[in-house]
This record gives C-alpha cells, structure tokens and sequence, in this order.
C-alpha cells in the first residue's frame, strides 16, 4: 500500500502471519504464488516494512483456518492512534437522580434520529399503553 507509512501494528499483525504461515508448513514462496505477489513483497508484509491489505489479509486467514481477529489480539492500542473524525465522540453515562429527564431526552433524541414517522407513532402508542397499565 504505496505511500502509507507503517507502524507497531504492521510489525505485529506481520509477525502474526509470519507465525502462522511457518505453523502451517507453508514457505514464503507457496503463499506469495498464490496471492500473485513475490516472496519478497511477503517478506515485507510479514516484517512490517509493508502494510498488508485486508483482502490479502483475509484471504491468508482463509487459507491457514484462523480467525481474522487473530491478526489483532494482544495488539496494544493507545488513545493517540484514534483519529479524528473516524469514530464517535466518547459516550456520556447516564447518571440517575431523582429525575429520569436525562435518559427521557437520550431515547427522544435517538428516535427522532432514528425512526420513521410511523415507527415513532407505534412507540409512543406502546409508552402510552404501558402508562395505562402502571396506572391500575
């Protein structure tokens, strides 16, 4: 993946496949035929000189019968490799008191977001039958 510069992950998720692949009995050459890459280029995925593409990825989790999670586990992750932008803002807790208005505007805000006109009908008729019911 021409112009990306790698890291720590590439190295881990490179020394994962590497693992694999020699558990598997398969040489750098059999696997890089198959993807129609050299042995080289391998040689780079596996050291983390290179970024491996999701696709060679998945498709190299395929051939050696592992999860594509395995890749990743015991990856360290830090907040400062969170970019901007791509995730969402940190969730707020929900806090109880003596009022439930902070979680009444929580869900309110969400379907209004989230919901047909008509699925927001069918809700609040389902609120107001459950009221009924508490009432009795």
């Amino acid at each position: 993946m021409a112009g990306q510069k790698t890291d720590a992950r590439d190295v881990h998720v490179g020394r994962r496949i590497a693992e694999q692949r020699k558990k598997a009995s398969l040489t750098q050459k059999r696997v890089a035929e198959r993807f129609g890459m050299s042995a080289a280029q391998l040689q780079k995925y596996e050291k983390g000189t290179n970024r491996i593409s999701a696709l060679h990825l998945e498709s190299f989790s395929r051939m050696i019968g592992v999860p594509l999670t395995y890749f990743f586990e015991d990856l360290a992750h830090t907040d400062e490799d969170v970019v901007p932008g791509f995730h969402e803002a940190p969730q707020q807790p929900y806090v109880a008191g003596d009022s439930w208005q902070g979680l009444v505007d929580v869900v309110a805000r969400h379907v209004h977001e989230h919901f047909s006109e008509e699925r927001r009908r069918e809700l609040s008729a389902a609120i107001q039958a459950l009221d009924a019911k508490l009432k009795r």
